[in-house]
């Protein structure tokens, strides 16, 4: 069931108590910080849950469940049955804000439990209630057929006892036709034929629903407009909202027409709340601007040279670990007419006319060295003098922050830390996200230059596939393997002659528990398509039940999965197979 006016959802939990169970990923965290934002205004009491996949889930569930009827699920749940996943007492409802897609039939056909937060007209392609729901079983035909054997017994008798009251003369009802054995076993074989088509329809209709795993809206975005609804909106609210797609847009879980239909949206709000703060001269206040930017990492906080060398998009068309990649980077910052000497100096330190020209100066360039989409609309966050960030910034540093498991340091603890550096009060923490952030990239362009030099990417015909032989601790967690796997994938793909490498996706995995021999394995789309669906979690699916591969898809992410490392080879035979 869908709740397309989130208005009526708050209404609901005004005076309860809430627990609200939040995926390990930045918008949700985004969302989240929203929505306690709202429930602190409201004084409305409530508990939040990190979790990291299905089983997560499931033990946050059970271990919170206590007195608590109403549950916020946000970015999870969506994609699972989530009444048949953690059997809730009848009067425990489920709200549900997920961006992950396609969402479960039945969490949408739900009529009281499940209540999914947004607009269905938005929705691709659900199908019909009647086309994958049957009130009727095979075996409850059985018994109506030996029902109408025993009725049939039962009229038999009765018809000779009526002739025999109506021998008077006086007319009688005719008695009710009856089928043959032959008949009804034709009546019966031909009701099985009937439900083993529609069940073969199903099939098919759910299997090309399921088929590809995308993403939907951001759900911060989505609290955000419940917070605007409610007049409770302000610049701190909508800046979480932009931090949370533009996650979406960096990662690559949505398109940029998606993200630029978006940003008009963004814009309105904008600017109305800066004529708010405007109008009660409030010097104190934060500013969002709205700004044609560079995808370049981190570009404010690094040099120049480094900033080129690790974003992705740039290194990759222009090859920069080879030494022809190196020496076209030279070219182009002298053709930019920015000294080498100011290039390799951190950005806030370069001469302020050189700052204010380098937009101006990458843009002007940006055609003739085959970088056009460096070039993006994006926000940027003011506060005090010296405070500037823009929302890359702010995704690049909590995405760091996230991956920074440690013995000592728990995914909770990350999750928190994240939290926190939302916040304009912890510029420490974002600053040392920053910071994390630059090694992690620089850890990725390495792998990246190494593995391509020695030839690691290999292809089966069907894909591209790398394996890690060791663990690494910027690469055995979800978000470094799936960046470092694409980064790899445009990198081959930069360098390779072949004309099919567009058109080939990417596996990539790494070892994550060297004890219990257990391995993450990633799968990335091919680079032609530019879409961001992608067909590997169902693929992923079939290839373990035909090589009898255990395989473990707990995360929301659906192209995500453990295996062991013993099974990984003929998993990726049988893949093999599948795809060609």
């Amino acid at each position: 069931m869908f709740i397309q006016d989130l208005r009526d959802f708050y209404n609901r939990l005004i005076g309860k108590r809430i627990l609200i169970i939040v995926n390990y990923d930045i918008d949700a965290i985004c969302a989240s910080k929203i929505l306690q934002a709202l429930f602190k205004y409201d004084h409305m009491l409530y508990s939040v849950v990190p979790i990291m996949g299905m089983a997560g889930l499931q033990r946050a569930y059970t271990e919170h469940q206590g007195d608590v009827k109403f549950v916020l699920l946000l970015n999870c749940g969506g994609c699972v049955d989530v009444v048949e996943l953690l059997q809730p007492e009848e009067d425990v409802t489920f709200f549900i804000c997920d961006a992950h897609r396609p969402l479960d039939v039945c969490n949408i056909y739900s009529d009281r439990q499940v209540c999914i937060l947004g607009d269905p007209t938005l929705e691709e392609n659900i199908p019909p209630f009647e086309s994958i729901f049957c009130e009727s079983d095979d075996e409850d035909e059985d018994d109506d057929d030996d029902n109408e054997d025993e009725d049939d017994e039962i009229n038999d008798s009765g018809a000779g006892e009526s002739d025999a009251e109506n021998e008077d003369g006086n007319a009688r009802p005719e008695p009710p036709k009856k089928l043959s054995r032959m008949e009804k076993h034709e009546q019966r074989i031909l009701k099985q034929r009937q439900r083993r088509a529609w069940e073969n329809e199903r099939d098919r209709i759910m299997f090309e629903y399921t088929q590809y795993s995308f993403y939907g809206r951001s759900s911060a975005l989505a609290i955000f407009e419940l917070a605007w609804k409610l007049s409770k909106d302000n610049m701190d609210l909508l800046w979480w909202a932009i931090v949370g797609i533009t996650e979406q847009l960096i990662l690559g879980k949505i398109e940029s027409s998606a993200y630029t239909l978006e940003i008009d949206n963004i814009q309105s709000h904008v600017s109305r709340l800066t004529h708010k703060i405007n109008d009660q001269s409030n010097l104190s206040a934060s500013k969002i601007n709205f700004e044609n930017d560079l995808h370049l990492v981190l570009y404010r906080h690094w040099t120049v040279t480094e900033s080129m060398r690790y974003s992705m998009y740039v290194a990759c068309k222009l090859k920069l670990w080879t030494l022809k990649g190196e020496k076209k980077l030279h070219e182009l910052l002298v053709e930019m007419g920015l000294p080498l000497i100011h290039a390799r100096q951190m950005y806030t330190s370069m001469d302020l006319v050189l700052r204010q020209e380098f937009y101006s100066m990458v843009e002007g360039l940006a055609e003739k060295y085959g970088i056009p989409d460096v070039i993006y609309g994006s926000f940027t966050l003011q506060y005090g003098y010296r405070n500037r960030y823009s929302a890359a910034d702010y995704v690049y540093a909590l995405l760091a922050i996230l991956e920074s498991v440690k013995k000592d340091k728990t995914p909770e603890d990350c999750f928190l830390e994240a939290l926190d550096g939302l916040g304009r009060s912890h510029k420490d923490i974002l600053n040392a996200g920053i910071e994390g952030s630059k090694l992690l990239h620089q850890a990725i362009f390495k792998q990246v230059q190494s593995s391509l030099e020695a030839h690691q990417v290999h292809s089966t015909g069907s894909f591209f596939y790398y394996i890690l032989n060791e663990e690494n601790t910027f690469f055995s967690y979800p978000y470094g393997l799936s960046m470092l796997a694409k980064f790899l994938l445009h990198g081959h793909v930069a360098v390779s002659r072949s004309r099919q490498a567009p058109d080939l996706p990417m596996i990539a995995s790494c070892p994550i528990d060297a004890e219990r021999g257990l391995c993450l394995l990633v799968g990335i789309p091919p680079v032609r398509e530019n879409s961001p669906k992608n067909f590997f979690g169902k693929a992923f699916e079939q290839a373990a039940q035909k090589c009898n591969a255990a395989i473990l898809q707990d995360h929301f992410e659906s192209s995500l999965i453990q295996i062991r490392q013993n099974d990984l080879t003929r998993f990726l035979d049988a893949l093999t197979v599948l795809l060609t």
